[in-house]
């Protein structure tokens, strides 16, 4: 006979529910049924926004299941709740506490500002929500678009702010054949009229961190770390020490450099190293990964947060290292950026 299992979520202020969850059950159905304000979007295991750290008990993901996971994350005890059972009594912790999950996701249309070619292969798309149209969004967040003529949709870290709505700021990495990149280069036109969604994700700056920040980006995953930049930029205050590392794969990839040095001048507390995997590299950028950078010319700051974007094997590579350096796992905070044709 089957029996289902005590789950526990522990919300970081201190906020805990219980519910139980049978054998074969995702804990994010299970958790949902009983009102519990779990952050969620995709449900399929590609968006991390249910993403949860398993702190006691077993848990692993479902049969037939497939999670963006990566090795290191999981040996970590990260789970997606969407795509992962409960096969004891167990406890999960999550990143933010219980008042920004109870805080859903927002339809809205948005009108189309600009579109901006930023390198061979990155567009600046700029939106702004319709009048009547509203959502709040914490730095990191993301919302969804619907590709026009398509039933598409397609997800995008914002690099503005909430400060700086009704307009939104998106970095869109162009792909070959992809239906986002095709509408943007053949058919976007100003004025058109985009159905959005959103805020997703718990990816985003924690409110009062006075430790050093380590953001390290590739390519567009920049977005979400120019909309933390700019948001501790505003903040009222002492600022925290910052560190960007950004790179992209080769010099032509680059972007948004001029963006990033007002930035600088903006901030005396934000170091800023670039970096291109393949050279040729232009003057003030090093060949080789943004990594790398991290720790070479002085010790790292054990209490400092750190903050990754970008591929898979940079997430993964950037955790390895910053743990080697002795930053607890619980100080980093990642986003995978998964390219969606």
């Amino acid at each position: 006979m089957s029996t289902s299992s005590k789950v526990t979520i522990s919300f970081s202020d201190g906020v805990e529910r219980q519910f139980f969850a049978l054998p074969g059950q995702n804990v994010l159905e299970a958790a949902l049924k009983e009102d519990v304000p779990v952050l969620h979007q995709c449900r399929s295991g590609s968006c991390s926004s249910c993403l949860a750290k398993l702190v006691e008990g077993k848990a692993d993901t479902l049969a037939g299941a497939s999670s963006t996971l990566i090795p290191s994350e999981k040996a970590q005890g990260l789970r997606l709740l969407c795509v992962t059972e409960a096969l004891s009594d167990c406890t999960f912790q999550l990143g933010y506490d219980s008042a920004v999950g109870t805080n859903q996701a927002t339809e809205a249309k948005a009108f189309v500002n600009a579109i901006d070619r930023l390198a061979d292969d990155v567009v600046r798309l700029e939106l702004e929500l319709a009048e009547g149209d509203w959502f709040e969004f914490r730095p990191g967040q993301f919302i969804q678009i619907k590709v026009p003529g398509t039933d598409a949709v397609r997800s995008y870290s914002m690099a503005s702010t909430p400060a700086d709505l009704p307009r939104i700021e998106l970095l869109i990495r162009l792909l070959p054949g992809g239906v986002m990149s095709t509408w943007l280069l053949e058919g976007a036109k100003i004025d058109d009229v985009l159905e959005i969604s959103g805020p997703y994700g718990q990816f985003f700056l924690k409110e009062g961190e006075k430790a050093p920040h380590i953001m390290i980006a590739g390519g567009t995953g920049l977005a979400p770390m120019m909309s933390m930049i700019d948001a501790l930029r505003m903040r009222s205050g002492r600022k925290p020490k910052m560190l960007l590392s950004f790179g992209c794969q080769t010099q032509g990839s680059l972007f948004h450099l001029d963006a990033i040095e007002l930035r600088q001048q903006w901030l005396p507390q934000l170091d800023v190293q670039l970096s291109v995997d393949r050279g040729p590299a232009p003057s003030g950028v090093r060949v080789g990964n943004p990594v790398e950078v991290i720790g070479a010319s002085e010790p790292l700051d054990p209490d400092s947060v750190a903050y990754l974007c970008g591929p898979p094997g940079m997430i993964d590579a950037a955790r390895r290292h910053l743990e080697q350096l002795g930053l607890a796992s619980e100080n980093i905070f990642a986003e995978q950026f998964v390219a969606s044709q």
